[in-house]
């Protein structure tokens, strides 16, 4: 079956995103060009960052405990690149992670703490072309974001003692879901690519080349601009849109 055809809410009517990944650095590879558009244009946007990516990097002599520090504060330089300033880690393992309950209730305490009237989730079914996008924390993070737009977000029984704390329920009409099989949705992000390719180049500590990293990055990018009829030299970001209202 073919994805919907997408009706985004316009940008005139979001005043706040929220961008929900499994990992530093996830939100760099797979979106950050979308974001630079957003933040251009002022729309204030918020990173929730699932696990603090212990089991990235390339180099043995580096503790995993030491890498955690590491990467938060690889991700946060990586936001303000591209013009985020809110980043909030939630700090699960990685490699574990899980469809929780306790990791549903965070994630609908911080859809009720930011009120974004758009999400971008990642996607929570595996993509078997492109089996390297379905890491299985991926695939739980975006499922668990899914669960918390809809239903826990938006109904007050949910997670009562969020309501007791004074966060009122949120409905976010607006989700994006990145690195799914299916996408009904490109952006041209031609203007704010270099930003994303800094912003993905600032995890150091997970580049062993980045010169051959920032070639494989911008041949992929320029083949789904490509395949979405833009010009030539033009870099695109792909998404299913789906209403959640």
């Amino acid at each position: 079956m073919s994805p919907p055809t997408p009706r985004p809410l316009p940008d005139r009517d979001v005043e706040r995103v929220l961008v929900v990944s499994a990992h530093p650095d996830d939100v760099d590879f797979g979106v950050a060009g979308t974001v630079a558009g957003w933040t251009d244009a002022g729309i204030e946007v918020t990173y929730c960052v699932v696990t603090d990516g212990q089991a990235g990097g390339f180099d043995p002599a580096v503790s995993r405990a030491d890498l955690a520090g590491i990467r938060r504060a690889e991700q946060t330089t990586a936001a303000a690149i591209v013009g985020v300033s809110d980043v909030r880690f939630l700090g699960y393992v990685d490699g574990e992670l899980t469809v929780s309950r306790e990791l549903v209730e965070q994630l609908t305490r911080v859809i009720r703490e930011v009120r974004p009237q758009r999400a971008v989730v990642q996607s929570p079914d595996r993509d078997y072309s492109r089996i390297f996008r379905s890491h299985p924390d991926h695939l739980a993070a975006g499922e668990a974001a899914l669960q918390a737009i809809y239903p826990a977000a938006r109904n007050p029984f949910a997670f009562p003692d969020l309501l007791a704390a004074g966060l009122e329920p949120w409905t976010v009409p607006d989700t994006w879901i990145s690195g799914h099989p299916d996408t009904n949705h490109v952006m041209d992000v031609t203007a704010g690519f270099d930003r994303k390719m800094r912003a993905i180049l600032a995890h150091v500590s997970q580049h062993a080349d980045p010169v051959s990293l920032e070639s494989r990055v911008r041949t992929s990018f320029g083949a789904w601009a490509v395949e979405a009829g833009l010009a030539e030299g033009s870099f695109a970001e792909a998404y299913l849109v789906v209403p959640t209202a």
